[in-house]
């Protein structure tokens, strides 16, 4: 080991903060006994190491910075004291992933607070405003997510009852985090957090589905807007997002009159091309706005599974809406002469998760 590199774990673990091991650890989706075994040690010491009951002695903490790929900096003090965990986060459904999933994703979306932070420090972002109208969680089949659907888009819509032009912009123009997830969190589906010091959406990284991600986006906006102190993860709060994005996408005063009552197919397709909306999801609104019958929803649902429609709906395929908030920022940074390098020192993350997180932009191929 070289003095230059002596020096920097001494000062590691002279300055080692306890949380950004836990941090480090789960952005690598790891459980402690895993990196314990990786790095020659057991799980009770990473647990003391993580609680701040012991600090690693240097050699063990090079180790740990080799298992977990990250520099021995890594381990200082982050940039802020934000600690994100289940309960600020709005997860689709708890059963359906694993606690090591959600810890993982979490950890993204912490390190994305880091980045956003020390790029606001050197660019100006829009200000994080959202409407509010707070829903009340047991609240089952009352008029709540709808009259919150309706207050939102005359705040961000000025009221219009067409279709939305490009949900994720409406969020970044809201001043909101919207990220998608590094591709090891497949698994988790999209999620939104509503602390300090912004508003912050995840996407599914492997949906690949315009129509749905639309669908996403509205659902979380749905939450920031009714449930900034309701407890995450129940059924009821679900539903109430669902609804508040069926009645934000598809509001019944601008598509109540174009809806068919019959499967009309072709209808249908012109109908999600203009409202970026599936036809599945376009079945459900004539269904609850008493449009459809029952009977003739239903049928027209085993029609769309008999013919692969639940799995891709017919039509071709759209580039998903992507986030470009953060890119910019990146690129008004490197313009000022602040490289990817510098940022990541800035934010204290790596390279490579702030390039996951943040990917550079490519270029177009010039015409030769």
């Amino acid at each position: 080991m070289s003095d230059r590199t002596a020096d920097r774990v001494a000062e590691a673990r002279l300055l080692f903060d306890c949380e950004r091991l836990t941090l480090a650890r789960r952005l690598r989706g790891l459980r402690k006994n895993q990196l314990a075994q990786a790095v020659g040690t057991t799980p009770t010491a990473i647990g003391q190491y993580e609680a701040g009951v012991h600090r690693p002695a240097e050699k063990t903490l090079s180790r740990l910075a080799i298992a977990l790929g990250v520099p021995v900096e890594f381990f200082h003090a982050g940039r802020s004291p934000v600690t994100l965990d289940s309960a600020h986060a709005h997860f689709r459904s708890l059963r359906s992933t694993t606690q090591i999933e959600r810890d993982q994703a979490l950890a993204y979306g912490r390190i994305a607070t880091d980045i956003a932070g020390a790029l606001e420090d050197l660019v100006e972002f829009p200000a994080a405003e959202l409407p509010e109208h707070p829903v009340q969680p047991d609240e089952i089949a009352g008029p709540g997510p709808v009259e919150a659907a309706r207050l939102a888009r005359k705040a961000l819509l000025s009221g219009e009852d067409g279709p939305v032009p490009h949900m994720v912009r409406l969020l970044e123009g809201c001043g909101v985090i919207v990220l998608i997830l590094p591709p090891s969190t497949e698994r988790v589906d999209a999620f939104s957090i509503g602390a300090h010091p912004r508003p912050m959406v995840m996407f599914n990284p492997a949906k690949g589905d315009y129509w749905r991600n639309r669908f996403d986006g509205a659902h979380e906006l749905g939450h920031l807007v009714m449930h900034a102190d309701a407890e995450p993860g129940s059924k009821v709060i679900e539903d109430q997002a669902h609804r508040f994005a069926a009645e934000f996408l598809m509001p019944e005063t601008g598509i109540a009159g174009e809806l068919p009552a019959t499967a009309d197919w072709s209808r249908l397709a012109a109908l999600k091309a203009s409202w970026g909306v599936s036809m599945a999801a376009l079945l459900f609104r004539a269904r609850t706005l008493g449009i459809m019958k029952e009977s003739t929803y239903r049928n027209a649902m085993s029609v769309m599974a008999a013919r692969g429609w639940r799995r891709q709906e017919p039509g071709p395929a759209k580039p998903l809406e992507g986030p470009t908030m953060l890119t910019r920022a990146v690129e008004l940074t490197a313009v000022s002469g602040i490289d990817r390098d510098a940022l990541a020192d800035r934010a204290r993350v790596t390279r490579a998760d702030l390039d996951l997180l943040v990917p550079v932009r490519a270029r177009p191929a010039l015409d030769g």
